[in-house]
C-alpha cells in the first residue's frame, strides 16, 4: 500500500513533466508493422486517413473492462457520445445519445447495426434493454457515424447517428483458445439522505399533533439497508478460432450471472456465437456467416420498492410479531376491508417478498453476407446481405395474497409474452477503380434494402384471486416495412482531395394513409476532405496528419416505438370499463384509434466542419469538429383541440436547432520496448433550442413532460419555443435574509400582484454545459494499468425525494412517512413540487474504471499466456448533488436504482 500511494503521488508530477517536453520523434520500437486502419462507413469501408465525415472508431483494446452491456464498453471513450445507464439493475443497459437529442417524441436513440443488420428500436417484453441481449465479449469494434454526411447512407433512421457494431471473426491458422472468467462483488453507493429514527422522532414530536406523535414506534430501522445487499456476479467466456482447410471460424460461448444490489433482483445470460468466413472461386466469392443466440433469465424487484424504502417510518420494526400480512409490520386501518391503511407506504421488505416478477427472453440474430468479385470485371463487386433477427420474451408477475401488495384482491397472476421477427434483405453493387492517368480513385456504390418488422403479443390480463380480471392489454399483431434505394460515390484525387456524396430514398409503411403521398423521403449527403499533410509544402514538416473536413447532409426519423399505424385509420378492441350496454348486457366493441393522415418524415439537416491532426509520428493526435443541426417537422405527441378521438396526437409541428463543438486528443508520452503510456481526453459542448412548436399557438404554449411522484399527473419539465428541450418549468423560490426558503412564497415574475401558473419560468434543463472524458493506459513489461473517468458540467437534476417531503408527512392519512434531511430546516407545510429549490446542480466527476493486470507468458506452452487482473468500477463520484447519484437518465430522481460499485477479479487464458 505504501508503494502504491507513492505512485499516486508522483504520477501527476510525471504527467506534467512529460507534457512539457517535446514528444519523442523517434520511436524506440524499431520493428513495428504499420497497418492502415480501416473504418466502416456503411455498405463499405474506408481508410481512416480518407474519411470525410465525422466518424469515431473504438476497438476491443480500448473497451472499458467488466462491462455487462455493449454500451458500457465505450462509455466516455469518444466525444459527442453520451452514454447513461438506464438504471443500476443488471441487464438494464444504457441510453446512448449522439450530439444531444434529435427528436421530442420520436426515438432519440442512434440506429444500431450489428454485423450489417439494422436493429429494432423498440424492446422486447421481459428485457430491460434489447442491446443487453448481446454478449459484449463477442464485440470487436464500434464505428460511430455522427454527422449527416456520414449517416445519410442510412437515411430513414439516422437522425440520431449510427453505430456500426462488428463482432469478432475467425482467422486462418492453427486453433486458438481463449478462456476468461471474472468474479465480482457489487455494493451500493449510499443511501438517500432521509432522517434516521431519532431525528425522525424529533421531527414528528416538534411538528405533529399528539395523535400522530403517538404513532411513533420504538425501533431504529434503516429501511434502505434492509432492501440492499452485497451482490455477487460472474462472467465466463470461451472462444475457439482458427481455420480448417481454408475455412476460418470462430465459436464462442458465454455465461453471465449478476445479482442486483436490490434484493430479489438478478440477471442471467447464456450466449453462443458462430462466425464462418470462407472464400471460393479463387477468392472471387467471400462469404461471411454470423449467428448469435442468447437466452436470459431475469428477476425484477417490486416496482416502487426503492421509493418505499426511502419513505417508510424508521421508528417501525421490519416484523410485526404476528402472522398477519406475512408477519411484516404494516400501517393498519380497522375501518378498511383488509384492515390495512391503503394510503400508507408499503413495507418495502414485505413488498420484495410478496412480488415475484420474472421473465425469460430468447434471441437469435443471424445473417449471411456474400461479396462476389465478378470474374469478367474484378473491380465490380456484387453484395448480398440477408439477415433474420428473432426474439421472444415471456414472463409473469405473481403477487402473494398473504402480503399487503396482494391481499386486497387475494393475490394476482399476470402472464405476458411477445414475439418479434425482423427480416432483412440488402443487395448492392460496389465498383472501385484506380485511374492512374488521372491520379484518381473511384468508389461507387448503389443498392436496395428491404426490412420487415413483425411483432405479435397475445391478450394480457391480470388474473386476481377474487375471480376478477384487471389491467387488460389487447393482443398485438403489427407490421412495419421499410424500402430503400441508395447510392454513394467517393472520389480520391492525388491522395489529397476527397469528395463523397450519397443519397438514400426511403419508404416507410408508418406514413401510409391510404395513399403514397407521404411514404417516401429523400436523404442526401455530401462531404469533402483535404489532406493538407500530403501537400509538398508540408512534406518533412513533422505533421503526420492534417486533414480538413466539411460535410452537409439530411437524415430522417420515423421511429415512434411500437406505434406502427399513426397515419392510417385503425381500430382496437375496447377494454373493461369501456363496454357498450345493450339492455342488461355489456359488450366489447371496436374503437377507432387516433391517427394523423398528414404525418410524414421528421428530418434533420446537419452541417459539420472538422480537422484531424497528428504529429511527432502520431504520438500526439486527435480531431476537432464543430456542427450545426436543424431538425424540422419534429414528431411531437402534442395536445390537440377537443372533438377528436383523443386529446393528443402525433403531429409534425416542431423545429429544433443544435449547435456544438467536440474534440479529442491522444498523447503517447512514452513508447519503447518495455513501456507504453497513452493518455486520451475528449470534450463535448452543444446547445439545443426549440424554435417552433404548434403553429398559431401563443408564446405561453408549452408541452408538459417529465412525470414526478406526488400529486396527480404532475410534470416538472416542458418543451417550449425559445428554450432547451426538457427545460424545468418551476416557480422562483423566495428566501429570507438568512437564506431560508419561505414556505409557499414565490417571485411574482410578471408583476401582476398575484402568484400563479403565469409566474412559472424555465430554469435549467437536462442538457449539460459540457461532457468530458479521460482515459489512460500504461503497459510496462508484463504489467498493464488503465483508468477511465468522466465529468459532466452544468448537469441539473430534479430531486423528487426532497420535493415530496414536508410537515404533511407527519400529519396526513393516519400514518407517518419519512422525510428528506432538509425538511426540518425548510419547514414546508405542504410539498412544494414546483419550487426551483429542488432543481439541484448535479455536475460531477466520476472515476468509472480502474484496472491492473499481469500477463504470465508461455505458461502452458510457447505462445500461451495467463493474465490475472483486478478491477474497480464506479470507484467514486465528486458532486454537490444531495442525492445518491447525480447521473440519472431523464434527470428526475424519484426512486432511482443507483449504479453499483463493482469490485472484480479476473483470469484470462490464451492457448
Amino acid at each position: 500500500m505504501k508503494n502504491f500511494t507513492t505512485v499516486l503521488k508522483i504520477a501527476p508530477a510525471f504527467l506534467l513533466a512529460s507534457s512539457m517536453i517535446h514528444a519523442q520523434t523517434k520511436d524506440s520500437i524499431t520493428k513495428e508493422k504499420k497497418i492502415e486502419e480501416v473504418v466502416l462507413i456503411g455498405y463499405g469501408k474506408q481508410k481512416k486517413t480518407d474519411i470525410t465525415g465525422s466518424i469515431s472508431s473504438i476497438s476491443a483494446k480500448d473497451f472499458n473492462g467488466g462491462s455487462t452491456s455493449p454500451g458500457q464498453l465505450i462509455q466516455g471513450k469518444t466525444p459527442g457520445v453520451s452514454i447513461v445507464g438506464n438504471s443500476g439493475a443488471p441487464g438494464a443497459g444504457t441510453a446512448i445519445r449522439i450530439r444531444g437529442i434529435g427528436s421530442l417524441s420520436g426515438s432519440q436513440s442512434p440506429l444500431i447495426v450489428i454485423d450489417g443488420v439494422p436493429q429494432d428500436f423498440s424492446g422486447i417484453s421481459g428485457a430491460s434493454d434489447p442491446l443487453s441481449l448481446i454478449n459484449p465479449n463477442d464485440i470487436q469494434t464500434f464505428d460511430i457515424l455522427k454527422d449527416a454526411s456520414a449517416t445519410a447512407i442510412y437515411g430513414n433512421r439516422a437522425s440520431n447517428g449510427v453505430i456500426l457494431i462488428t463482432t469478432k471473426q475467425g482467422t486462418a491458422g492453427k486453433l486458438k483458445i481463449n478462456f476468461s472468467t471474472l468474479a465480482s462483488v457489487s455494493t451500493k453507493m449510499g443511501n438517500v439522505d432521509v432522517l434516521d429514527a431519532d431525528a425522525f422522532r424529533s421531527f414528528v414530536s416538534q411538528n405533529a399533533i399528539p395523535s400522530y406523535v403517538a404513532r411513533l414506534g420504538p425501533a431504529n430501522t434503516n429501511w434502505q439497508d434492509q432492501i440492499y445487499q452485497k451482490a455477487w456476479g460472474t462472467d465466463n467466456n470461451v472462444s475457439f478460432s482458427g481455420g480448417v482447410k481454408g475455412l476460418p471460424y470462430r465459436v464462442s460461448l458465454g455465461y453471465n450471472e449478476q445479482n442486483g444490489i436490490v434484493k430479489t433482483n438478478s440477471f442471467r445470460r447464456t450466449s453462443a456465437a458462430l462466425n464462418l468466413s470462407p472464400k471460393f472461386f479463387d477468392n472471387h466469392l467471400s462469404v461471411n456467416v454470423n449467428a448469435k443466440g442468447t437466452f436470459t433469465d431475469n428477476r425484477f424487484p417490486a416496482t416502487g420498492v426503492i421509493a418505499n424504502a426511502t419513505y417508510f417510518d424508521p421508528t417501525q420494526p421490519v416484523y410485526s410479531g404476528n402472522s398477519n400480512y406475512g408477519g411484516y409490520y404494516e400501517w393498519l386501518d380497522t375501518a378498511s376491508n383488509t384492515g390495512l391503511n391503503v394510503n400508507a407506504t408499503a413495507n418495502p421488505v414485505a413488498q420484495l417478498n410478496a412480488v415475484r416478477d420474472v421473465s425469460s427472453v430468447w434471441r437469435a440474430l443471424g445473417n449471411i453476407q456474400l461479396d462476389y468479385k465478378l470474374h469478367f470485371l474484378p473491380d465490380l463487386h456484387f453484395n448480398v446481405n440477408a439477415g433474420y433477427d428473432y426474439s421472444k420474451g415471456e414472463g409473469a408477475i405473481t403477487i402473494d395474497p398473504a402480503y399487503k401488495s396482494g391481499i386486497g384482491v387475494l393475490g394476482s397472476y399476470r402472464p405476458y409474452s411477445m414475439e418479434k421477427k425482423n427480416k432483412l434483405l440488402e443487395t448492392y453493387f460496389n465498383y472501385t477503380k484506380n485511374i492512374t492517368s488521372l491520379k484518381t480513385n473511384v468508389d461507387l456504390t448503389a443498392g436496395y434494402a428491404y426490412q420487415d418488422f413483425h411483432t405479435t403479443a397475445p391478450l394480457v390480463v391480470t388474473n386476481q384471486g377474487n375471480g376478477q380480471t384487471a389491467g387488460q392489454v389487447n393482443a398485438v399483431d403489427r407490421k412495419l416495412v421499410l424500402l430503400s434505394f441508395y447510392g454513394r460515390a467517393i472520389f480520391t484525387i492525388a491522395n489529397k482531395y476527397i469528395i463523397s456524396g450519397s443519397i438514400r430514398r426511403d419508404g416507410s409503411s408508418r406514413f401510409y394513409n391510404g395513399t403514397r403521398d407521404n411514404l417516401w423521403g429523400n436523404f442526401p449527403g455530401v462531404s469533402v476532405a483535404w489532406k493538407i499533410n500530403e501537400e509538398e509544402f508540408l512534406k518533412n514538416s513533422g505533421l503526420n496528419t492534417l486533414k480538413l473536413r466539411a460535410g452537409w447532409g439530411k437524415t430522417g426519423n420515423n421511429e415512434l416505438g411500437d406505434n406502427y399505424y399513426p397515419s392510417f385509420a385503425s381500430y382496437s378492441p375496447s377494454v373493461p370499463g369501456a363496454q357498450y350496454q345493450f339492455g342488461s348486457q355489456y359488450y366489447y366493441m371496436l374503437r377507432p384509434d387516433i391517427y394523423n393522415p398528414n404525418l410524414t418524415w421528421e428530418t434533420t439537416t446537419t452541417q459539420n466542419l472538422g480537422i484531424d491532426y497528428g504529429f511527432a509520428k502520431n504520438r500526439i493526435y486527435g480531431a476537432i469538429d464543430v456542427f450545426k443541426k436543424k431538425a424540422e417537422k419534429l414528431l411531437v405527441d402534442s395536445p390537440i383541440a377537443a372533438g377528436d378521438l383523443s386529446n393528443h396526437n402525433i403531429l409534425n409541428v416542431g423545429n429544433m436547432d443544435t449547435k456544438g463543438i467536440e474534440g479529442s486528443i491522444t498523447f503517447v508520452p512514452i513508447k519503447n520496448e518495455r513501456t507504453t503510456w497513452e493518455v486520451s481526453f475528449n470534450a463535448t459542448h452543444y446547445n439545443s433550442k426549440v424554435t417552433n412548436l404548434v403553429s398559431a399557438a401563443n408564446d405561453s404554449f408549452f408541452i408538459p413532460v417529465g412525470d414526478i411522484t406526488g400529486g396527480v399527473g404532475n410534470k416538472i419539465q416542458a418543451h417550449a419555443v425559445g428554450y432547451q428541450p426538457y427545460s424545468f418549468l418551476v416557480y422562483q423560490q423566495v428566501y429570507d435574509n438568512n437564506g431560508k426558503p419561505l414556505d409557499g412564497i414565490f417571485v411574482d415574475r410578471n408583476g401582476d400582484g398575484v402568484t400563479n401558473a403565469s409566474d412559472m419560468y424555465y430554469y435549467k434543463s437536462t442538457q449539460p454545459d459540457a461532457i468530458l472524458g479521460f482515459n489512460t493506459k500504461v503497459n510496462y513489461k508484463n504489467w498493464d494499468f488503465g483508468l477511465s473517468a468522466r465529468a459532466v458540467l452544468g448537469n441539473y437534476v430534479y430531486n423528487n425525494a426532497a420535493s415530496n417531503s414536508s410537515l404533511q408527512s407527519a400529519s396526513t392519512n393516519s400514518y407517518l412517512q419519512n422525510v428528506y434531511s432538509s425538511s426540518p430546516q425548510y419547514q414546508f407545510s405542504l410539498p412544494r413540487y414546483f419550487s426551483d429549490l429542488f432543481i439541484e446542480n448535479a455536475s460531477f466527476f466520476r472515476l468509472d474504471n480502474v484496472n491492473l493486470g499481469y500477463n504470465f507468458k508461455d505458461v502452458f506452452s510457447k505462445g500461451s499466456s495467463l493474465k490475472v487482473y483486478g478491477m474497480l468500477q464506479n470507484v467514486f463520484v465528486i458532486t454537490k448533488y444531495s442525492g445518491v447519484d447525480p447521473e440519472i437518465f431523464g434527470n428526475i430522481d424519484n426512486g432511482y436504482y443507483q449504479m453499483p460499485k463493482v469490485y472484480s477479479l479476473g483470469l484470462n487464458f490464451q492457448f
